[in-house]
């Protein structure tokens, strides 16, 4: 990528030097709308969604090896293909390793596909990223060749981060399927509310971030734009396409392509102003994913909303 965009190549390592303005109080307002995030999607699981888990062992495992084995070692590779360096490589890691959002749920309903095991998926998902997630960072982030001396400069912890990301999901998670579990009524009423509320508060956030920081923004943003772009589109495509060479119905195909595609943007940008001091292309690389990737999201899933999928067992031109 150096090579073909030279002025390109000039941008991104410039913008390794620079830093995202975001207070202490906006990174608390982060902390609570994303906590809020996790709260209204445990309102939405109940118990009897990990026993449906259990009972398609199969489905959901191959969601797990995608989302968390597949996805974060093929975006590795992309950064190395497209020769991505530094701060924006690290962002893209980053955002490989989050869990899905209940975002992936609403797409998977609006798509006709199945949303037993799309909010299976994401409760198990978001339970295992609290081990998994730092533990994929560490690792990818420190076998990348530009990347790995920025994580010894920044001297990033594992257990630091797993400390923060227990905080942050465990412990609304914990809450919401505790009242799910004794208020079920008011579970899923307030569920109603919460989810919708928190992501509009996330979406405020950003703009918020981004409108605070517009000439950086306006500067940095082509460096992202396509990387990002290729890399929600490798993430869509993986979980079709395992999906599909597992042979799994055609409604799961479609809920498997939104929990692998469809990830928690906004816990990463988090990550980012907590643990990596607001680090210019980890920045701009978290805040422009969680707004395209709801885009892409949104157009696949209404492609798939008007072509019905095929019956049980039946491949059709709609999983196609």
């Amino acid at each position: 990528m150096s090579g073909v965009f030279p002025q390109i190549a000039v941008l991104a390592a410039d913008v390794d030097t620079i830093s995202i303005d975001f207070d202490e109080s906006s990174l608390t307002t982060l902390k609570i709308v994303i906590g809020a995030i996790l709260f209204g999607i445990a309102l939405d699981t109940k118990l009897s969604d990990f026993a449906a888990a259990i009972r398609r062992p199969g489905a959901i495992a191959i969601g797990v090896v995608a989302q968390f084995v597949a996805l974060p070692a093929i975006t590795f590779a992309l950064t190395l293909v497209l020769d991505i360096r530094g701060s924006v490589a690290l962002g893209m890691i980053l955002v490989a390793c989050c869990p899905p959002g209940n975002v992936s749920n609403i797409l998977t309903h609006r798509a006709r596909g199945d949303v037993a095991l799309s909010v299976s998926m994401t409760a198990v998902g978001n339970v295992l990223a609290i081990f998994l997630m730092p533990l994929n960072m560490a690792l990818w982030g420190s076998l990348h060749p530009t990347g790995s001396a920025m994580l010894e400069d920044i001297e990033l912890s594992a257990v630091d981060m797993f400390a923060e990301i227990a905080f942050v999901i465990g412990l609304p998670f914990i809450a919401g399927i505790t009242i799910a579990r004794l208020w079920p009524g008011f579970a899923s009423r307030a569920g109603r509310v919460v989810s919708p509320l928190a992501f509009l508060a996330l979406g405020a956030v950003i703009v918020i971030g981004v409108t605070n920081n517009w000439s950086i923004f306006v500067t940095y943003i082509g460096i992202v734009l396509v990387a990002v772009f290729l890399h929600d589109a490798l993430a869509l495509g993986l979980g079709y396409s395992i999906a599909r060479l597992t042979r799994l119905p055609a409604t799961s195909v479609r809920a498997m392509t939104f929990e692998v595609g469809i990830r928690n943007a906004g816990l990463g940008l988090l990550l980012v102003f907590t643990y990596f001091d607001g680090l210019g292309g980890m920045a701009l690389v978290a805040a422009w994913w969680g707004i395209w990737d709801i885009i892409a999201g949104l157009a696949v899933a209404q492609v798939w909303r008007v072509r019905p999928p095929a019956p049980t067992g039946v491949v059709s031109e709609a999983s196609a």
